[in-house]
């Protein structure tokens, strides 16, 4: 940025020089020397206002320049502002002789970049308003005085100067309105990011929740973009699941075969087969059922061997039912049916080898307890029936895979719902229909 014209004034309270640094294009300046607010736009230079406070330390000294949006700016003017003397906020007047005023506002949350509007918003709606097809939610209205001025302006500025604002925010900016009876002006603030603030070397707040403040109007969530990536990863991992269920979870055609177990017997041992199992790995599903069983439990080791180089896949299951009465009434548990499945077995011929023995249960209390026989060694036959079938799913890999997803998207969720409703919480706008016609006007 080449250097616009600097010309030197004699304050007339104090007569020390001041520098204007936007000579040609400010109406007034304020001594650094008495704080003696001066108007600069006729050639006499004239006190406008008096007022005795010491120049105070500025986040950003007069004179500063940095680059924003590529282009290079100087810091010029400072105001301090606030409701009432509530909610103090600092404001930054940035001049460029090429592209004209901006602002740098901050209330120690955050700093925004803003554009004065040569154009009203559009009204959309109660509450909301739109400026290039974005639309803003009303956030904030209230009165806003000037407290502190430093610095040259484009226009007659002094402490104490008092306007009606309003506030209209989307993620990322802030839509804000000034007016009073002769003047309405609009302003897009754009929230800065520390990187872009540090141009005018200014060390960025602590965001929040670290900050123990509350977060920006216009700030957006920091778990936004991480949850929106954890959602679609959530969809493409739901899909992947769905898509493996059918590609590798149907079962091929079922083989069935029978063992007849005496219970309270030595366990027996058949072998079952050929099992043919056609993919180069899959998993296999073996049932077992034991119908009309009932306070027995049978015990099955499974082998599932290959004939070529005698490799074995082994498993365990368990067949039990029981049922009896007591002083509840009636009452059974168990199932007289079971499924055991193996993982990832190569393709091959294979023998199915099935270690059974079946036991009954006798009871635990006395016969008025409980309604169950006793073995008295001679015992009916039970029938046990094994299917077999290549295929199948793991149902629990399906649970903890949507599980570990789920979780980071919950905490994200929760964090994120945590954060709005701080920043919505903050919002003090309530208006009525009539108030935003006049501020939409």
């Amino acid at each position: 940025m080449s250097d616009p014209a600097i010309n030197a004034i004699t304050c007339p309270a104090c007569g020390g020089t001041v520098e204007m640094r936007a000579a040609g294009y400010s109406v007034t300046i304020v001594c650094q020397y008495c704080s003696s607010v001066l108007d600069v736009a006729n050639p006499d230079v004239r006190i406008i206002e008096r007022y005795q406070e010491a120049a105070r330390a500025l986040a950003i000294p007069l004179g500063t320049r940095g680059t924003l949006r590529d282009v290079e700016w100087e810091a010029i003017g400072y105001l301090g502002r606030s409701e009432g003397g509530y909610y103090p906020w600092e404001e930054y007047l940035l001049f460029n002789p090429y592209h004209g005023y901006r602002w740098l506002t901050t209330d120690g949350r955050g700093w925004s970049f803003g554009t004065m509007l040569t154009a009203t918003p559009d009204y959309v709606s109660h509450g909301v308003l739109s400026v290039n097809g974005e639309t803003y939610d009303a956030f904030f209205r209230g009165d806003a005085q000037v407290d502190y001025v430093l610095g040259e302006f484009y226009w007659r500025v002094a402490a104490g100067e008092q306007v009606q604002t309003a506030d209209y925010v989307r993620p990322g900016t802030m839509l804000s309105f000034e007016g009073n009876e002769s003047e309405r002006n609009w302003t897009l603030n754009e929230l800065l990011s520390p990187k872009e603030i540090r141009a005018f070397g200014v060390d960025p707040p602590r965001p929040w929740p670290g900050s123990g403040r509350p977060p920006l109007p216009h700030q957006p969530s920091p778990y936004g973009a991480n949850l929106k990536s954890f959602l679609k990863l959530g969809l493409i991992t739901f899909a992947a699941l769905i898509f493996i269920i059918i590609l590798f979870g149907r079962k091929g055609e079922p083989q069935a075969f029978t063992m007849a177990l005496t219970p309270g017997r030595e366990a027996i041992s058949q072998s079952f087969g050929p099992i043919m199992l056609p993919r180069p790995r899959q998993a296999v599903t073996i049932s077992a059922e034991a119908p009309g069983i009932d306070n027995l439990w049978v015990d099955i080791d499974y082998a599932l061997v290959d004939r070529k180089t005698q490799a074995s896949y082994e498993a365990y299951g368990l067949v039990e039912h029981y049922s009896g009465r007591d002083s509840d009434g009636a009452w059974s548990e168990g199932s007289r049916d079971k499924t055991t499945k193996l993982a990832v077995v190569p393709a091959g011929t294979y023998d199915l080898v099935v270690d059974a023995s079946a036991s009954r249960w006798s009871g635990s209390g006395s016969s008025s307890s409980y309604a169950t026989d006793g073995w008295s060694g001679s015992e009916p036959s039970v029938s046990l029936d094994i299917r077999i079938a290549p295929g199948g799913f793991f149902l629990s890999n399906f649970w903890l895979a949507l599980i570990v997803v789920i979780v980071p998207i919950g905490f994200l969720l929760w964090r994120h719902a945590s954060f709005e409703t701080a920043r919505r919480n903050e919002s003090d706008f309530a208006a009525s229909d009539s108030d935003d016609d006049e501020d939409d006007e």
